[in-house]
């Protein structure tokens, strides 16, 4: 049984209130004459307010009649005073969602309301104790806290007001004030970070069957998915917890102004979709390692024990120079999966046997008392503008030159810069403060609390791009342009509008939480359909100096970063003949 419930009272429908919520799921908007408007309750009763106008005899509307057009805020059954006044059943927690991202979120969990289910398990601590009614729930803490990150600039009440808007002008059967921030941090303190870490693990699981359903890829690696692993780092605010649970990286004395949280994202390249993510200190101190190689290639460790499901023979994990490591190498190819890994000058490669026809080679790696043979890819990436070309050296335990061949992998491992750094920047500009050393991204004052707020970010940030995907599913190819004709892929449509259409929907979208399938299915689609219209440019080609972890602010009439458009022009280092 739900701690709290979290769907409305089980309402018995007749045929005609079944149809006529129908109509509200496709028309969106209710008119009513304003001569048709009345107050329910007798001559000097009611005098608290805390009743809902009615229409006891609702006549037919004409033209130039004056009508008061009304959003539906919520359907619950009807409780009348024995003044006359009509006032809500139930609890405004009871009708809060997360717009269209909760459909999707049941979706990708495989069961409705599990936020619910979540909720119905949680054990709440500190200062919330007992059962007892309240104005908050945990499944509305725990909604709260995922709109929290999709919000970066609001503060606590604005995300209250952005969840609840209007359900808290509804007059409820019991009196109901919209919780305080004060409120709030206390319920987030008595949550803890366990239900959201469920809940993260269901959808990032659900992610993944996904993708192993669909076939969303937008580069072609013979028969395999391309997939990429890279770190990152999460600035948190600057308390003596967060600096001796995280530390920070750079300074042998943890002395950065900012804590930092170390993150290992696995991400499908093609649509930037987080298969897992695994977290850890950043700092020496705090057991992080002595630099970034060393604490991301014990994330990784980490990922192999802990998230051993994604590693699946039809999926190429793309990386860069920090991974390699002869044992761990080994380790990732037990699991049957493939890797196409990028080395660092200095490590000793020996060639054991002549050229293969697309210029790459076998060769043997030794490290740790492990030996592998490998196939060895070198290649040349030329971008006009540039005085010398970049000189690249692939492994990878492909070995068949003829269905992989080496102009497919050099083309394959430039994704990893979009599924992991533009991935990773799509990200974090959902949490506040993104940007080199420009201020704390989390919020939280507690590594518990930062784990909590970690978690609902991972899972906002992937809700939006699930309805991307959703909405993707649906877009109309272009009439004209260079994409004329040709399917919408979900990393076509627009991550920011995708999390303002959440935002959106979550403020203007409780009614559609106790409408019939049908219905709610018809509003959701609405939203869908505007989104698929929001789409990106991602074929520009653009190149700079220099690169970039956060989007540059442009001040108005200020200088540019100066950025040129050109096709890299990719170059098989080939043997030289006698």
């Amino acid at each position: 049984m739900l701690f709290y419930p979290v769907t409305p009272p089980d309402v018995t429908l007749s045929r005609s209130e079944g149809a006529a919520l129908g109509l509200l799921g496709q028309a969106g908007m209710v008119a009513v004459r304003v001569a048709d408007l009345a107050w329910p309750a007798g001559p000097g009763q009611g005098k608290d307010g805390r009743s809902a106008l009615v229409a006891p005899a609702a006549g037919k509307i004409r033209s130039g009649d004056a009508v008061v057009f009304l959003k539906p805020v919520a359907v619950a059954p009807a409780v009348v005073r024995r003044d006359g006044r009509v006032q809500a059943g139930g609890h405004p927690a009871d009708h809060a969602r997360l717009g269209v991202a909760e459909e999707r979120l049941d979706a990708l969990a495989g069961r409705a309301d599990v936020i619910g289910h979540i909720a119905a398990g949680a054990t709440l601590g500190g200062k919330v104790k007992g059962a007892a009614r309240r104005a908050m729930t945990p499944a509305l803490a725990i909604r709260l806290t995922v709109l929290m990150t999709l919000m970066p600039d609001a503060d606590y009440a604005e995300v209250l007001a952005a969840m609840l808007g209007d359900l808290a002008l509804v007059p409820w059967q019991r009196p109901y004030a919209q919780p305080t921030a004060t409120v709030f941090c206390i319920w987030r303190a008595a949550l803890g970070a366990g239900p959201l870490e469920r809940l993260r693990d269901l959808m990032l699981a659900g992610v993944d069957a996904e993708h192993r359903e669909q076939d969303y890829r937008a580069v072609t690696v013979g028969d395999l998915d391309g997939c990429s692993i890279d770190g990152s780092l999460t600035r948190v605010p600057d308390t003596a917890a967060n600096r001796e649970a995280f530390g920070s990286a750079g300074t042998a004395d943890d002395s950065s102004p900012y804590p930092q949280q170390r993150d290992l994202w696995l991400s499908h390249a093609s649509t930037r979709a987080t298969l897992a993510v695994t977290s850890g200190p950043s700092g020496a101190s705090a057991g992080g390692g002595r630099d970034k190689g060393e604490a991301e290639q014990a994330l990784l460790d980490k990922v192999l024990k802990d998230h051993r499901q994604v590693f699946t023979p039809h999926r190429l994990w793309i990386m860069d120079r920090n991974f390699p490591g002869v044992p761990r190498i080994a380790r990732l190819l037990a699991t049957g999966t493939h890797v196409l890994i990028r080395v660092r000058d200095g490590i000793t490669l020996e060639r054991t046997g002549d050229f293969l026809p697309d210029g790459s080679y076998l060769a043997k790696i030794c490290g740790g008392g492990v030996t592998l043979t490998v196939r060895v890819i070198e290649y040349t990436v030329s971008v006009a503008g540039r005085d010398a070309p970049e000189l690249f050296c692939l492994i990878t335990d492909l070995d068949d030159h003829d269905v992989y061949p080496a102009q497919a992998l050099a083309a394959a491992y430039h994704w990893r810069w979009i599924g992991s750094e533009t991935a990773l920047k799509e990200a974090k500009s959902a949490i506040s403060g993104a940007g080199p050393s420009t201020g704390a991204m989390l919020r939280s004052q507690s590594p518990a609390l930062v784990a909590q707020e970690h978690a609902a970010w991972v899972i906002a940030v992937e809700l939006a791009r699930a309805t991307a995907r959703a909405a993707a599913a649906i877009a109309v190819p272009a009439g004209k342009g260079k994409r004329a004709g040709q399917p919408v892929h979900p990393r076509h449509i627009s991550f920011t509008a995708a999390r303002r259409a959440i935002i959106t929907t979550t403020r203007a979208g409780a009614a559609t939480a106790s409408l019939p399938a049908p219905a709610a299915t018809a509003s959701r689609a609405r939203v869908l359909a505007a989104l698929a219209r929001r789409r990106v440019d991602v074929d520009r080609h653009r190149h700079r100096d220099r690169r970039t972890k956060a989007r540059p602010g442009f001040p108005a009439g200020g200088p540019r970063i100066p950025a040129r458009t050109a096709i890299a022009q990719i170059s098989i280092c080939q043997p030289i003949a006698a």
